[in-house]
């Protein structure tokens, strides 16, 4: 069963019409034939609200006691079994009484839904989750009563209903929203014109960013590649420290000013894994960024400004949020640090915002920037401390005698501090150069490099062997505490992965742009080869650049079995970076996988779709067709019998049927024809300029006369068309409607110019279509209602169809006011950008 649809009127607040539209669509829809019904609607009081119910079916509600009281509630079961098209449902966010079916009504719209059941509701901006904090903020009132934001976004319509907040407050003052004792108070408190205003702002704005998300699909629907309008990027970046709170929520809110403004918050990762931010506050911020609409991204890189600005302009963002340096003022000795940086280095086109929080001055709270291991920096100033320490406490220990053990411990004090800064080179260095000194200047004899007491040979070997021991001691904790920040580093990219597939986020453009963006990458593809001596093919590419022919054309290339390979441009990885790619590229390959399996069910439907349209056609051919024979091959049998002498008369009317069952025929089969050929995609329409009144008349030739009346103005400019298609489009249309209509209304077929179209509709006062069926009209074989055997083979409305879209027009079913349905065919204008001629053969033909 289809899943039935969702409409929902929206509104700022209580009173801006949103009952009073719904039941207004109601009857709307009930003058048109639709099954509507009320399943719960509350008017409150209001007269005008109250006088729409008049004229709808309303079902029972359900009666249930809660402590000594009786409430009523839309009772589930009862709409479900009156089955309707559409049922109304107002207050989507109502908590139903306990002991009802569902914890809260939209769960009980969601299973109206699933029962193929049309549900119009309505619901105000306070009542969206995602807004409640915001709410309390402006309202002062905390809404208990809420709905998930992503039931509301899955609606297939959302309408404002739309009102100032100085007509909102008269209609309360007039008594139409509240009873009168309740007008002052609530024009004093929730209803003031700051209030409304707020709430009409987050209500305008909620609307435009569903609004962009149908932009979004129609421009990617329709391949639009041209901008329209501009959008605002702002990239934030997390250091993993408390104030990303802060300034994910700045962002936001600048984002919030923009024209469909958007946030992406970043978390620089170095590649050695040397930080100290907290996972779990990541996975706060995380959750934050993706609460207010924002993505989270995870980038790899030594250089964090870099970095930074590498995905900024890899993303096209216009501006970058950092916060305020946390360091005190001594530590700026080591740098101008990340937010200088940045600013300095973003160029004209990035804006960059440096934000003050409660953390400012405090302390980083994390480690200066290290490169690799130690990090170069520390690794100068341990040789510094090795070579020069010695020689300067050999300077201050000849001005004292402190006694050649005293001067062992300080020069070993000297070796362990390089050792410390620096790791083992610097340290040994240090220890053999403290050897010399203490030999030279202080064993006897001194000023030579021998040594007269054993004693001191030992103690000076000792000393050597103590400084070379805790250099090593340092070097391997070094070592190791790199090798478990890069295991953490890894561990966290690796999680982030895995939460994206969980999330669904396994398409394979999306996991090849993830990877570019992870390691700082021009470009990644995923090259694959059907053998070891065939060539490579790209079966997906994210990123800039040239597209990569070979593995051996990029900077990096991790193979993935004999015939599949991940390449990636931009610079050269190093080799402990290739584990974490091979975790990418094991999923890439799962997610070429799942798309190739997607491909081959989407040609199982078309297979299924194409044994079901034979099975059709075999069905109309046992019947439709075999009709009109045996009624020919009846008359003809008659007419050549030699037992009945027939009347001229009788004569006649055998030969008319012998004739109109021909036609049939010929109708019928020129239709199955036309289908079969639309099927193929065998259709190649000749577009010429043809007027619009030259090729209607001759499309009338199948109906009678006197039961179309035709409107078309010689004024019309030319269509670019095919004339066969065309009339043979247009012959069908008139022949259904002249079937539906009543005999004495005739159908109307007019046409009018609409900026670069022309539409030409055929209007019948038949019982019309439902909006369900309006579509399915048009797929093949469908008889609409209960026509009987013999009405045809249902092909006359998809061939009019088929060819309308071959010659780049339109068809769709509107209501006929007043009752009946209208076929809009839309062409296009000859000489517009879109209905250019194609150049043809003087001799081809189209029959």
């Amino acid at each position: 069963m289809a899943r039935g649809k969702l409409r929902i009127y929206l509104g700022a607040a209580p009173g801006v019409g949103k009952t009073y539209a719904m039941l207004a669509e109601a009857h709307r829809r009930g003058e048109r034939g639709t099954d509507c019904v009320v399943a719960f609607v509350e008017y409150y009081g209001r007269p005008r609200t109250e006088v729409m119910l008049h004229g709808l079916e309303q079902v029972p509600r359900r009666e249930l006691e809660y402590r000594g009281a009786v409430f009523t509630e839309m009772d589930v079961d009862a709409v479900l079994r009156r089955a309707p098209a559409v049922a109304l449902v107002d207050e989507l966010a109502h908590t139903n009484i306990p002991g009802s079916r569902n914890a809260k009504r939209w769960q009980d719209v969601e299973e109206l839904l699933a029962a193929g059941i049309d549900v119009i509701s309505t619901v105000n901006i306070q009542h969206l989750e995602s807004l409640g904090d915001v709410v309390e903020s402006i309202t002062g009132v905390r809404q208990r009563e809420t709905v998930p934001d992503e039931v509301v976004r899955r609606a297939d319509q959302i309408e404002l209903v739309d009102m100032s907040p100085q007509a909102l407050r008269r209609r309360m003052a007039h008594g139409n929203i509240y009873k009168p004792d309740k007008v002052d108070a609530a024009l004093s408190n929730y209803f003031r014109p700051g209030n409304l205003t707020a709430l009409r702002e987050l209500a305008l704005l909620w609307v435009a960013d569903r609004v962009d998300e149908y932009l979004k699909q129609y421009r990617s629907e329709h391949q639009v590649s041209a901008i329209w309008g501009s959008r605002e990027r702002i990239v934030v970046g997390l250091t993993g420290g408390p104030e990303g709170r802060t300034l994910i929520r700045r962002a936001a809110r600048l984002a919030e000013k923009g024209a469909g403004g958007e946030v992406l918050a970043v978390y620089i990762a170095r590649s050695d894994g040397l930080t100290s931010a907290s996972p779990k506050e990541l996975a706060v911020q995380r959750t934050l960024v993706e609460d207010l609409g924002g993505t989270f991204h995870h980038v790899v890189g030594d250089d964090i400004p870099t970095a930074l600005l590498d995905f900024a302009r890899g993303v096209n963002a216009t501006q970058i949020v950092l916060g305020s340096s946390r360091r005190k003022a001594w530590q700026y000795i080591f740098g101008p640090g990340v937010g200088a940086t940045v600013a300095r280095e973003s160029g004209p086109d990035l804006d960059v915002h440096i934000v003050t929080h409660g953390e400012v001055a405090k302390g980083r709270g994390l480690p200066v920037a290290r490169g690799a291991r130690l990090g170069r920096a520390r690794i100068i100033w341990g040789w510094a401390v090795g070579l020069a320490g010695p020689a300067v406490l050999a300077v201050l220990l000849t001005t004292m005698n402190l006694g050649l053990a005293n001067d062992m411990l300080l020069f070993l004090t000297i070796t362990v501090a390089a050792a410390l800064l620096g790791g083992l080179l610097p340290a040994l260095a240090s220890a053999a150069f403290g050897s010399l000194l203490l030999n030279y200047f202080y064993t006897p004899p001194l000023h030579r490099l021998t040594i007269a007491d054993p004693k001191n040979i030992v103690a000076i070997v000792i000393f050597f062997g103590v400084a070379v021991s805790v250099a090593s001691v340092v070097d391997l904790a070094a070592r190791r505490t790199h090798q478990a920040a890069r295991l953490r580093a890894e561990s966290e990219i690796l999680s982030f992965l895995a939460g994206n597939v969980l999330r669904g986020e396994t398409s394979l453009e999306e996991l090849l742009e993830r990877v570019r963006e992870t390691f700082g990458m021009e470009s990644a593809a995923l090259l694959e080869r059907a053998g070891e001596v065939e060539p490579w093919t790209c079966v997906g590419r994210a990123g800039f650049g040239p597209t990569l022919e070979r593995p051996e054309d990029a900077d990096v290339d991790m193979p993935v079995g004999d015939n599949l390979a991940l390449a990636l441009t931009g610079r050269v990885l190093p080799a402990e970076d290739r584990r974490v790619l091979a975790a990418f590229a094991a999923q890439a390959v799962v997610a070429l996988d799942r798309r190739r399996l997607q491909e081959e069910a989407d040609r199982a439907r078309a297979l299924a779709e194409g044994n079901r349209i034979r099975t059709a056609l075999l069905a109309a051919v046992s019947h439709d067709l075999r009709t009109p024979l045996a009624g020919i091959k009846a008359a003809v049998s008659s007419l050549r019998s030699d037992d009945v002498a027939w009347s001229e008369e009788d004569q006649t009317e055998l030969l008319e049927g012998i004739e109109e069952g021909a036609d049939r025929l010929d109708h019928l089969v020129g239709n199955l024809l036309d289908m079969s050929r639309l099927q193929t995609g065998t259709v190649t329409p000749i577009i010429r300029e043809i007027d619009l009144d030259e090729v209607v008349p001759m499309a009338l030739g199948g109906v009678s006369e006197g039961s179309v009346d035709l409107d078309i103005p010689e004024s019309l400019p030319m269509v670019a068309v095919d004339a066969g298609l065309l009339e043979r489009a247009v012959a069908n249309l008139v022949e259904n409607a002249v079937k539906y209509s009543p005999p004495d209304q005739p159908v109307l077929v007019s046409a009018s110019a609409i900026a670069d179209r022309v539409e030409a509709r055929i209007v019948d006062r038949g019982p019309g279509v439902p909006d369900s069926a309006k579509e399915r009209i048009f797929e093949p074989f469908q008889r609409y209602g209960d026509a009987p055997r013999g009405a045809g083979v249902g092909l006359g409305l998809a061939v009019a169809r088929g060819f309308a879209e071959a010659m780049g027009g339109t068809l769709d079913a509107e209501d006929t006011p007043g009752g009946g349905l209208t076929m809009v065919l839309s062409l296009r204008a000859a000489g517009s950008r879109t209905g250019q001629l194609t150049p043809v053969q003087p001799e081809r033909q189209v029959s």
